[in-house]
């Protein structure tokens, strides 16, 4: 357990190089305005996942572009300001180069951490949802070390071409959002719900769904989804005594 001072951030879902997206420049341009504004007050930053799209390293290689994020990133971590990155389903191949290039703190589970006495139950989301059978599948050959390398093989062109293909086409038929399914069909929201019997939880954060929820579970515990920079724009924000979630439009007008 942990206590941090001044503010804690949180984000989720950027999606950055989202080949379905036309707009990836624009909102990269965004995210990083957003980032250097909070470092003025930020105790720390947690990345919930899905920040990329796509993300593979191989050993020389890592994904063209991003170079804003990543300066901006670093930058932060330089200056002392932890910064806390969660794989999602869609970056979950994230393995040194992050740690070692930009000194961020890579989490591949879910983290549970109280700041300034409340207690905190963080994770992207993916792989907790007990209705989603089919993910549970999925996430496992994703994070299979052997199949990991195997993929390693395929050249960085067809790798990443096949993933955006992936990817579009996904969103493309599936839709961009799946709407709130209800307080007795939502996923995580169950997921946290079931977890309250065996531990006590001040807030549950999550990403994943593209949703901006807040919702009370029980007398004292919230549940939190933190949208997503498609359409929502939108972030979390603790100060110690209050968690709030924000939507950002600029420079200047939302912190």
């Amino acid at each position: 357990m942990t206590d941090y001072q001044d503010k804690i951030y949180f984000i989720s879902d950027i999606h950055l190089g989202a080949p379905a997206l036309k707009n990836n420049r624009e909102r990269e341009k965004l995210f990083v305005s957003w980032l250097d504004e909070i470092k003025k007050d930020a105790s720390a930053l947690f990345l919930m996942g899905d920040i990329f799209d796509y993300w593979f390293e191989y050993k020389t290689v890592v994904p063209r572009g991003f170079t804003r994020t990543l300066g901006k990133l670093a930058e932060i971590a330089d200056s002392g300001i932890p910064v806390h990155f969660f794989t999602g389903n869609h970056d979950v191949w994230v393995f040194d180069y992050l740690p070692s290039e930009l000194g961020v703190h890579v989490h591949r589970e879910e983290m549970r951490v109280a700041f300034s006495g409340k207690k905190f139950f963080l994770a992207h989301g993916d792989g907790l949802d007990p209705f989603d059978k089919g993910y549970h599948l999925l996430k496992k050959l994703f994070t299979n070390r052997f199949l990991q390398w195997l993929f390693s093989w395929l050249h960085p062109n067809w790798g990443v071409a096949l993933a955006h293909a992936w990817s579009k086409k996904s969103r493309l038929t599936k839709g961009m959002f799946v709407p709130f399914h209800g307080e007795e069909k939502e996923g995580l929201y169950l997921f946290a719900k079931s977890t309250l019997e065996d531990e006590e939880v001040d807030y549950f954060i999550f990403g994943h769904r593209h949703l901006l929820l807040d919702l009370p579970i029980g007398k004292n515990t919230r549940y939190i989804n933190l949208g997503d920079w498609i359409s929502h724009f939108s972030y979390g924000v603790f100060d110690g005594e209050k968690f709030e979630l924000k939507t950002y439009k600029g420079p200047g007008e939302s912190l």
